[in-house]
């Protein structure tokens, strides 16, 4: 059994609701799942997991949430060189330019990408939450 840290920061609900169905999907794979907010995960527990999903929405210029994700993310980047990870989030402007970014970083750092990201142009459509059950699953 595979064990799976969804970490996630959400505003608006929208990516709280894709983070569910990444732990349904997960489950679905009889992956043994922890969920955590930003706050409550850091580097030294990277190690703890097999894979990881990262989820947060774009913000501002499209950039990750600067007072509590970016930090804990900026921490961990140093810890994912050759971890199985996923990336998921929402927005409601621009053309995903903050996914790409934060795939180069992942890319950069040495993650393994398990999937391509799922995005929400706000509030995810059930074809977007069953991209997320897949994005679970990838990671289990």
């Amino acid at each position: 059994m595979s064990k799976v840290a969804i970490v996630y920061w959400s505003g608006t609900g929208n990516t709280a609701a894709m983070a569910a169905a990444v732990e349904e999907g997960a489950k679905g794979r009889d992956a043994d799942v922890c969920v955590f907010g930003p706050s409550s995960f850091s580097a030294d527990m990277v190690a703890d997991f097999d894979a990881i999903a990262f989820g947060c929405p774009a913000m501002g210029a499209e950039v990750l949430e600067e007072s509590e994700f970016e930090p804990m993310f900026t921490e961990v980047e140093g810890a994912l060189s050759g971890k199985k990870i996923a990336l998921f989030g929402s927005y409601g402007w621009g053309d995903g330019q903050w996914m790409r970014d934060w795939e180069d970083r992942c890319n950069a750092a040495g993650a393994r990408l398990s999937c391509d990201a799922v995005m929400a142009n706000n509030a995810p459509t059930p074809d977007v939450l069953d991209e997320c059950k897949s994005l679970g699953a990838s990671l289990a």
